[in-house]
């Protein structure tokens, strides 16, 4: 409980005690008893029914029928008589077989506020039978029990939203609302004790404590059928839990850096809904959401997922796709919360410039404005595959500068006031990683499809209408790459790697301007720098790049690509804080042989988005049938290496 709400159920508390002390002093200083073995059968009969309760809703509290007894005090019996049978019942109701240990505070406040309801519903009555209708009757005790229910419910349900943070009026619709009419069968039960009284006798009145017990087996048997309703919701929120714990699974099979961003963003979502007074609906969307934006990436390849680079415009193309699919999927769902709206529009904005729909402003759903607000500011906060992860205030400092243009400005303002606590509250959260999908098995069954296997086709190397310059640069770069093939051909084996990638440098370096080189060979499941030139020589030799990660290991891996990728990215670049680099752009290739990929040629300049299109054009003819003569020079090395150790041996 934060430090506030404390101090507000304090006061309350001290404000209750401070009421009953008063209502205590008024009315024992006028003490009377007209009947004192009345009096003394009475509270008997409220202790013995003080163990008839039964536990309520949703909530940590327990309902009596003692409330019966106050009504037939206020009938019967004096006010101090009155107070003391509700203190009387309220004691045995939390002392005699209790379902868990009562603090101190709690009994305080118990007594207090049972003494300042009995002395309202006592006021009432007096007031409406004295001064308005100048006779006692069934009005006046309708009144004062309605003025008991009123102040019995309200006050329960003010402590228990103050100290469990819920919406105080809640708490009293769905927890004691329902008792109403049970206080008015209480009134029309203390009502016929009052005419018993009168007419037969005091004596008679006991003969009440069947219909009490008929009324505690009525709250138990109405209660029951609520609490059967609560499991049945708790199993459907169960069921619904479990498919977004699948379908967040799935994604993570796709998206491998989704697992402990979900969770950060989910933490972050929850603490702005509540800040922004959001509904229980919208904020159980948004709980789901948090979770299950992403689930359209299923739609999206894998290598455009993974991809540690700008995407290229058809590449964007199939992105923006990934809302719309995520939508249609969970409508299949039928959540009982609107978490579609929410999917279908995560990525609009404020000004909207967003998409899929362009929405903007207020006509974006308010789950979707958190979540779009959060979600870039973990995203910038946490490494990703095209570069390193920014500071957490200077990622704050990106998402402040898109207020009113992406973000709403209002959701931006309560990040920005809150993001350091609840960092620190995303943190002291433990993270549960999800069981691992057998992703990197290999199956031994099956040896092909039945459609067979495809060819794979070729890349389109240059655009329609290119300029003249562009042309001779790629007629070039045709002239070379026929050279070096034809040069590695005749030499065969006897060409050594480091010739064969001397010789390659050479010709790039006055086709493709660069600042550094490295080609990468793929030896046991990783990119191995066979031969680097220029800036950070060092720092590129001393790499060892797993195939999939980083820059030259997402092109090993997919055959593809790269054009002015992060430099950074790659494993272990710049992990000794002691190295600089000024390297801002890459511009990566694969080289396939018979095989597969055999390695990455990787060109680095200093200056961001340095690479053109055509450059890439150029270096993807330049490779053309370099990946068999390098596939061949690495088998001739190997052959060498098992020769010098055999002639070793």
């Amino acid at each position: 409980m934060s430090w506030g709400r404390q101090i507000g159920v304090r006061a309350y508390v001290a404000g209750m005690a401070l009421a009953a002390s008063a209502c205590f002093a008024f009315a024992f200083f006028h003490w009377q008893s007209t009947d004192p073995v009345k009096f003394v059968c009475y509270l008997v009969a409220v202790i013995l029914a003080s163990s008839l309760k039964v536990s309520l809703p949703g909530i940590e509290g327990t309902l009596s029928v003692n409330f019966l007894f106050t009504l037939i005090g206020i009938l019967e019996m004096s006010l101090p008589e009155t107070l003391l049978i509700g203190l009387v019942s309220t004691l045995a109701q939390f002392y005699w077989r209790p379902a868990r240990r009562l603090k101190p505070v709690q009994l305080v406040f118990n007594l207090s506020q049972v003494t300042v309801c009995s002395a309202a519903a006592y006021g009432a009555y007096k007031l409406v039978s004295i001064y308005v209708l100048h006779v006692p009757g069934p009005l006046a005790l309708l009144v004062a029990a309605i003025t008991h229910f009123a102040c019995n419910t309200t006050a329960m349900s003010t402590i228990i939203g103050l100290t469990e943070d819920k919406a105080i009026r809640k708490v009293w619709t769905s927890s004691y609302l329902w008792s109403f009419p049970y206080y008015m069968v209480g009134a029309a039960i203390a009502g016929l004790v009052s005419f018993l009284n009168r007419h037969i006798g005091w004596q008679a009145s006991l003969l009440v404590l069947p219909p009490i017990y008929l009324m505690y087996r009525s709250y138990r048997l109405y209660l029951g059928k609520l609490e059967a309703e609560k499991q049945h919701a708790e199993k459907l929120s169960g069921l619904h839990l479990r498919t977004i714990e699948a379908l967040a699974l799935a994604i993570e099979a796709k998206d491998q850096t989704t697992g402990e961003h979900l969770q950060r963003v989910r933490i972050y979502a929850m603490e702005l809904a509540r800040d922004l007074g959001l509904t229980e609906d919208e904020t159980e969307a948004l709980r789901a959401a948090s979770v299950l934006h992403d689930i359209g990436k299923l739609a999206v390849p894998e290598h455009i997922i993974s991809k540690p680079g700008k995407l290229t415009p058809e590449e964007f193309e199939k992105m923006k796709i990934h809302p719309i699919v995520g939508a249609e999927i969970l409508e299949q769902v039928d959540f009982p919360y609107p978490v579609v709206p929410i999917v279908r529009a995560h990525h609009e904005k404020w000004n909207g410039s967003g998409y899929p729909n362009g929405l903007a402003g207020e006509a974006i759903p308010i789950g979707a404005r958190i979540l779009a607000a959060v979600d870039c500011l973990d995203a910038l906060a946490s490494d990703r595959q095209y570069r390193k992860a920014l500071p957490l205030h200077e990622a704050m400092a990106k998402v402040a500068s898109e207020a009113g243009i992406s973000f709403d400005p209002r959701v931006v303002g309560i990040l920005q006031r809150r993001y350091v606590e609840l960092e620190k509250l995303a943190h002291e959260q433990p993270f549960q990683a999800p069981p691992k999908l057998s992703t990197d098995i290999k199956v031994e069954r099956g040896l092909a499809p039945d459609a067979g296997f495809a060819r794979p086709e070729e890349p389109v190397l240059h655009r329609a209408g290119a300029a003249k310059n562009y042309v001779d640069v790629m007629a070039a770069a045709r002239r070379e790459a026929q050279a070096l093939s034809e040069f590695g051909v005749k030499l065969g084996s006897a060409l050594s790697l480091e010739d064969l990638f001397s010789l390659l440098a050479v010709r790039v370096k006055h086709l493709v301007a660069h600042d550094s080189l490295a080609v990468y060979v793929v030896r046991n499941e990783a990119l191995i720098p066979e031969f680097v030139s220029g800036e950070n020589f060092r720092m590129f030799s001393s790499l060892r790049i797993p195939i999939g990660d980083g820059l030259s290991g997402w092109v090993a891996q997919n055959a593809k690509p790269i054009l002015n990728g992060n430099p950074s990215v790659e494993p272990g670049y710049l992990n000794d804080p002691t190295k600089y680099s000024t390297l801002r752009s890459a511009l990566a290739v694969p080289l396939e042989g018979a095989s597969g990929v055999v390695a990455v040629v990787a060109l680095y300049r200093t200056r961001a988005d340095a690479f053109s299109r055509d450059e890439l054009g150029v270096l993807q003819e330049l490779r053309s049938g370099l990946g068999v003569v390098v596939e061949k020079a690495l088998r001739g090395s190997e052959n060498d290496s098992s020769a010098a150790r055999a002639g070793g041996d």
